[in-house]
């Protein structure tokens, strides 16, 4: 068994996860979001960053109410965290998993008629009321009950006497558009469904609501991509601190000839000689083959272009802007693929997508490092 230098001197690249960030993340997030309630979703495993460490270090920072999308999520997490923390389903439940939910007293999300029928039945077979979250569709079309199955439950007061409402919410379309009028729609929508329930704790902002303003923040926000240092939109400087930082170790350098091809197809070749570095990390570690010929890694600063496409367990860079410097790679050496040059916004322009995918793909090859410093 490898130390953990040895693991890290060892490992084709590193992912550190700062901690001390993340917490200081969500500090600024419940402080905006005040006097409402700051939840914190760690679905996909945190984003990609391990739910287990990230929920203890939010649980120490003040949150009390965390978000999965799956049960195998919720009843893996619930464990690890005080009796009185919240888990909750987002996704609901599928039929035969009622049981199991309210035994490890996870939270489900209500999504439909069918998931709301399944709960209570198992109140009668238990003989006792079990709380339940209540997820409206106010415009999205994804999750949620329409209108019309909004008031057939409204009109089942039976029902909420079985099956108290933990929460009710509902999810936005387009928060990362601030100006979008979907926005106010939605909350409009919202507002209307909800007053045909039961009193409880509304839900409506998800990351980027909570920069909606204090109308979308209702009584309980559920903090997501930003607490992971990613911006709430492409437009705005970002509030967050970085979380993540990877770099990845130089395999090989080379001189190539004038001409020459690079990688796979060889889709990459200069009309002069260059230098060309191999560094250990591809798609199958989670970085996108949309960067082919597009993305970069970065050295000292210094840009150096994808050159070709990105290999399963590879990528090929060139690096002849080092050699103009003075500044050489070496076998074993770490570049930049997020950090201070880099940021997920950036790789994820590049690829085309948007951070979330770039967050939730990091792979498990990465060795990891779990920074808990000062908090800023």
């Amino acid at each position: 068994m490898l130390t953990d230098e040895a693991s890290r001197r060892s490992a084709g690249a590193c992912l550190s996860i700062d901690l001390a960030a993340l917490a200081t993340n969500y500090g600024i997030l419940a402080q905006r979001v005040a006097p409402a309630t700051a939840a914190a979703v760690v679905k996909a495993d945190a984003y990609g960053l391990g739910a287990r460490p990230v929920a203890r270090v939010l649980e120490a920072a003040g949150c009390q109410h965390f978000l999965v999308a799956h049960l195998g999520e919720g009843l893996d997490l619930k464990p690890t965290l005080a009796a009185d923390s919240k888990v909750y389903v987002l996704n609901g439940l599928q039929p035969g998993g009622e049981a199991v939910c309210a035994a490890a007293g996870v939270i489900p999300v209500l999504n439909s008629l069918e998931q709301a029928w399944l709960w209570r039945d198992l109140t009668l077979e238990l003989g006792r009321p079990l709380s339940a979250a209540i997820q409206i569709d106010s415009g999205m079309s994804r999750l949620g009950l329409p209108p019309e199955d909004v008031e057939t439950l409204a009109a089942d007061a039976d029902f909420f006497q079985r099956v108290p409402m933990a929460l009710v919410m509902s999810h936005l379309a387009c928060s990362d558009e601030p100006g979008h009028p979907a926005n106010v729609d939605q909350a409009r929508r919202f507002a209307t469904l909800a007053d045909r329930l039961p009193a409880a704790p509304r839900s409506l902002a998800n990351s980027g609501g909570v920069f909606l303003g204090a109308d979308f923040h209702g009584d309980l926000a559920r903090l997501g991509v930003c607490l992971y240092g990613a911006a709430p939109n492409g437009d705005r400087p970002n509030p967050m601190r970085p979380v993540v930082r990877l770099d990845a170790r130089v395999i090989q350098v080379r001189e190539i000839a004038a001409g020459q091809g690079v990688g796979y197809g060889l889709t990459h070749s200069r009309p002069s000689a260059s230098r060309i570095a191999t560094i250990a990390l591809g798609y199958a570690d989670g970085w996108p083959r949309d960067l082919s010929n597009v993305g970069a890694a970065y050295y000292q600063g210094v840009r150096l272009p994808i050159a070709g496409r990105v290999s399963m367990d590879s990528i090929t860079l060139d690096v002849s802007a080092l050699v103009e410097m003075g500044l050489t790679l070496r076998l074993g050496d770490l570049v930049e693929l997020l950090g201070p040059y880099q940021s997920l916004e950036d790789v994820a322009r590049d690829a085309g997508t948007i951070p979330y995918e770039i967050l939730t793909n990091l792979g498990h090859r990465y060795h990891r490092t779990y920074l808990e410093g000062p908090r800023p």
